[in-house]
């Protein structure tokens, strides 16, 4: 097929013209095992083999959809997030009042994080086994890891958080407790790669709120400078990227303004972060959520260097499909910002950031995918 732009060029590594952000709508039946085993109606040995065969269903659609890489769909996670940081060595998962943010119109389960010990990363972390798991189910189909960023655990237990008291190792030395979040997560991205991946997805809503005009204003209240706070995570996710074992390991990050059963809980454009975060991270591209008037212009693409853009133009967070024409329209509109052959094009978000999962179907998740797949073959050519 002959590409829609002139120098328009397919791309046979990730991030692909046609992505994926990572997460599905979970299966009825999933949700009733994860239900029954909570209450001791079933046993973990009996979940995991629903979840099994769920993923193994999941990843024959990704392959019919014609994803080159495929996930889990976080088939065995509550959270998008909270599963992997409270499997961290040093880190637990609490209860709260209300959970660290507020979605508008919905309220999530109110769990959060707290930091007990050392953060660290062992072989032992669930994720390891899931991963392992996955690879074998995709028999020989790229594998695609989404996790969250570093980033998270130090806004979720230290900015977002009102009381946070830090134990003796981290009392004031902030310093140290970066570098050990990027360690625990250079430890995991080893092991990981010696596993085989070779595509790694970290998800991120810090920079979400630092776009938020409302919450840049209540972190500054209480006394937080963010643009140094933005340094230190751009410090962090370089870390990692530095201590990559091969170039052949492509370390994305997604940019997320919250995604809980159709809704969301930050708003505003890039720039406020565009030139601390295109202009000094080294992630190999970003997945960068643009299917609404909350995420702004392309303007700010103006500070991305070699990264690759996988612009996130079509919602996940209803089922009706866009306009085609409208879609390459923006595509142009953001070509005028970063080369096309630096862009590519995927949901806005996941489906089902939670396991309740956004408002729609499941054939209207599929047939989304179908149209980004078809326009992307479109723009790039096949």
């Amino acid at each position: 097929m002959t590409a829609l732009f002139e120098h328009a060029k397919p791309r046979t590594k990730a991030p692909y013209r046609f992505d994926m952000v990572g997460s599905f709508l979970r299966p009825e039946n999933l949700k009733q095992a994860r239900a029954q085993c909570a209450c001791g109606d079933i046993s973990c040995a009996d979940l995991t083999q629903v979840e099994d065969s769920e993923i193994a269903k999941l990843v024959a659609q990704q392959k019919r959809v014609g994803l080159n890489a495929v996930s889990d769909g976080e088939f065995r996670r509550t959270f998008w997030h909270l599963d992997f940081l409270a499997g961290l060595d040093g880190v637990e998962e609490v209860d709260a009042e209300k959970f660290s943010v507020q979605f508008k119109a919905h309220s999530v389960r109110p769990k959060t994080l707290k930091i007990v010990d050392k953060v660290d990363f062992s072989q032992n972390h669930p994720f390891v086994a899931h991963f392992r798991s996955l690879q074998q189910i995709a028999e020989g189909t790229e594998v695609k890891l989404t996790i969250p960023s570093p980033s998270m655990l130090h806004l979720i237990t230290n900015v977002r958080a009102t009381d946070y008291q830090p134990i003796p190792r981290y009392e004031n030395n902030n310093q140290q407790l970066l570098d050990d979040i990027a360690a625990a997560y250079i430890k995991a991205m080893q092991i990981f790669y010696q596993l085989g991946c070779r595509n790694l997805q970290l998800d991120d809503t810090s920079w979400g709120e630092f776009c938020a005009e409302d919450k840049r204003e209540a972190y500054q209240a209480r006394g937080f400078d963010l643009d140094q706070i933005a340094k230190d995570y751009v410090y962090m996710l370089n870390k990692i990227v530095e201590a990559k074992p091969a170039q052949d390991l492509a370390i994305t990050m997604h940019i997320c303004r919250g995604n809980f059963r159709s809704t969301w809980f930050s708003s505003g454009g890039y720039e406020p972060v565009a030139e601390i975060l295109f202009g000094s991270c080294h992630v190999d591209g970003f997945f960068l959520e643009y299917d609404s008037e909350r995420a702004g212009d392309f303007k700010p693409l103006r500070f991305i260097k070699d990264q690759q853009v996988v612009l996130g133009l079509v919602t996940s967070k209803d089922g009706a499909l866009e306009k085609r024409e409208d879609i390459i329209t923006r595509i142009k509109e953001a070509a005028q910002y970063v080369d096309i052959n630096q862009l590519c094009l995927s949901p806005q978000c996941g489906f089902a950031s939670t396991e309740e999962g956004n408002i729609l179907t499941e054939e209207q998740q599929w047939a989304k995918l179908d149209f980004i797949r078809d326009i992307a073959e479109e723009v790039w050519g096949k």
